[in-house]
């Protein structure tokens, strides 16, 4: 596979079974996702979009075809190696913020550091970093009770940044939160992605993050509908 290649779908099929009958959830997906991008997944509910996400961040296999993520297949991976591919590999963001609350904003962005045997140090310098992209070092030592909705979402930023993955999954992420919030977050996400490289893919049918995607693909019925680029001048303008 083509180095610049992240991921690689080919006549991806998923169904899951519903008594004597069956949903097809996605139907022949071919998708092919390069290092560096801003993409998303656009469609209603039932498209099939967070079904193509969880695929291809291991947390689900495909029916019938291929689901090839930074040189594996998905299809083939044991439990213990697709573990290994979403610790090391791909950060997650989903709508819900999923933060531990009886810990700080420093422990739960750190909690991924400790699946990958680094020192303290190596932990700390990495924790700090990933806070003061997301703009809260100052709030490293509060608990998620005491944060704001879009403060919450942005300690889920920094924790699916700080150990630097190739790859990013965001589910609905700004769906709990206003336009404002939603705003900020995203042009946060576009930064990580110009400076450090990070590929983002969304699965969303939010308009406020539409605005910002520089790649949009359409699902309808679990099948790639339309598939285009966005040129800046069609793109959100910051303030």
């Amino acid at each position: 596979m083509d180095d610049s290649v992240l991921i690689k779908t080919v006549d991806l099929v998923k169904i899951y079974p519903m008594g004597d009958q069956k949903l097809i959830a996605l139907n022949r997906v071919n998708l092919i996702l390069r290092k560096g991008e801003f993409a998303g997944l656009v469609g209603p509910s039932g498209s099939g979009k967070t079904t193509l996400l969880n695929i291809i961040g291991s947390l689900d296999s495909p029916t019938q075809g291929s689901a090839e993520v930074l040189g594996e297949k998905v299809e083939t991976l044991s439990h213990r190696k697709a573990a290994e591919l979403r610790n090391k590999h791909i950060g997650f963001i989903f709508q819900t913020f999923n933060l531990l609350s009886v810990y700080t904003v420093y422990e739960n962005v750190e909690f991924p550091l400790l699946l990958l045997n680094l020192s303290a140090s190596q932990r700390k310098k990495a924790v700090i970093a990933a806070l003061e992209w997301v703009h809260l070092a100052d709030r490293a030592k509060s608990k998620p009770p005491q944060l704001s909705g879009g403060e919450s979402q942005r300690v889920a930023v920094a924790r699916a940044m700080v150990k630097r993955p190739d790859l990013v999954l965001a589910d609905e992420p700004t769906a709990n939160l206003d336009a404002d919030n939603s705003h900020h977050i995203l042009d946060t996400m576009e930064d990580l992605n110009r400076e450090l490289g990070t590929t983002f893919l969304f699965s969303t049918h939010d308009q406020k993050v539409i605005e910002h995607l520089r790649r949009k693909i359409s699902l309808v019925d679990g099948r790639i509908a339309n598939d285009e680029t966005v040129g800046d001048e069609n793109r959100r303008k910051r303030p």
